[in-house]
């Protein structure tokens, strides 16, 4: 079974769906394992579905799927408004939701009782992840050293969320040779959310990083094998196994540490940092979307921290 299943293998069947038959412990368990393809998206739902489950038997004395009606998901989605944010809810009214939807055409319950409950309101005009502003990044890169091949991998992954705009599940995604020479100018090719491929040219700093990172750690020799891989305990040199988003994330705080950032940034303030700094510097919102791969220019919009700068100019106009 493949590494993004494994956690269907440790699902227990909730007591509601299992008195409700076999054929809906099955239809239950196809849903996470045919529907729900990402296996980010399958993790969380897998979580809000069993405690929705759980909810339904210990305080509404639900017996089995088709005893569940709209107000039983109405006053779990209100119970849940407590004590998260409003996207986590409505994350979770979305995994109840395509869960009954799956269940009806299924034939395994005759109407979805969460099609008629609405979440919390949610609206964004910025995003909340902290960015690191030009020269916070510039110090960043150059107090990585370079001397050893985490180095080397540290700084080419950092870079590449920078001037490429990648989320950091594309760029830990990446292949060897999704890094590639065409029209004499190094591209790099991402796999985004939906199975959806995206190639971008390098800037001329990231080609020089990407380059040296390759090039000193001998990966040309591995074009199928992951770019971004761990180090191994005791040897100092890349292994087989891809680098995760744990990792990563832990990486960067010891590089902003070392180097004495005090901004909180973590793994998705790169892209948002690319984003800003690429718009500051004259470029348009139409062509960041394209670039950031977004299918609007809305959700691009959640990437530009202009205003903060803006907001700040303004507030030291208080003279006191």
């Amino acid at each position: 079974m493949s590494q993004h299943l494994l956690p269907l293998t440790q699902i227990s069947y909730p007591e509601i769906v299992s008195a409700t038959g076999e054929r809906a412990k099955i239809r239950f368990l196809e849903f996470f394992a045919s529907y729900i393809r990402n296996p980010h998206t399958r993790r969380a739902y897998i979580r809000a579905v069993l405690d929705f489950m759980s909810w339904c038997k210990a305080q509404a004395n639900i017996g089995s799927l088709v005893e569940i009606e709209p107000l039983h998901v109405a006053a779990w989605i209100e119970l849940q408004t407590t004590r998260l944010s409003a996207p986590s809810v409505k994350q979770h009214l979305a995994a109840i939701r395509h869960l009954f939807d799956w269940l009806v055409i299924g034939q395994i319950v005759a109407v979805n009782p969460a099609s008629s409950v609405r979440g919390p309101n949610h609206r964004i005009k910025t995003g909340k992840t902290p960015i690191l502003d030009s020269e916070d990044t510039r110090r960043l890169l150059d107090s990585i050293d370079v001397s050893k091949p985490s180095g080397l991998r540290d700084r080419a992954l950092i870079a590449l969320m920078v001037y490429s705009f990648a989320r950091i599940g594309a760029a830990l995604a990446m292949r060897v040779d999704d890094v590639y020479t065409q029209n004499r100018r190094l591209w790099v090719r991402l796999h985004e959310k939906g199975g959806k491929r995206h190639e971008m040219p390098c800037h001329h700093n990231l080609e020089e990083y990407l380059i040296a990172y390759i090039n000193e750690t001998n990966l040309r020799e591995d074009p199928k094998g992951f770019l971004f891989r761990t180090i191994g305990r005791g040897t100092g040199q890349l292994t087989s196994s891809p680098l995760v988003q744990a990792n990563a994330h832990a990486m960067i705080q010891r590089h902003i540490n070392k180097s004495g950032i005090a901004t909180k940034a973590g793994n998705h303030s790169f892209r948002a940092t690319g984003i800003t700094a690429y718009l500051k510097n004259g470029g348009t919102l139409e062509k960041a979307a394209i670039m950031a791969n977004h299918s609007s220019t809305r959700t691009t919009q959640l990437y530009d921290r202009r205003r903060d700068e803006m907001t700040l100019d303004e507030v030291e106009r208080i003279m006191i």
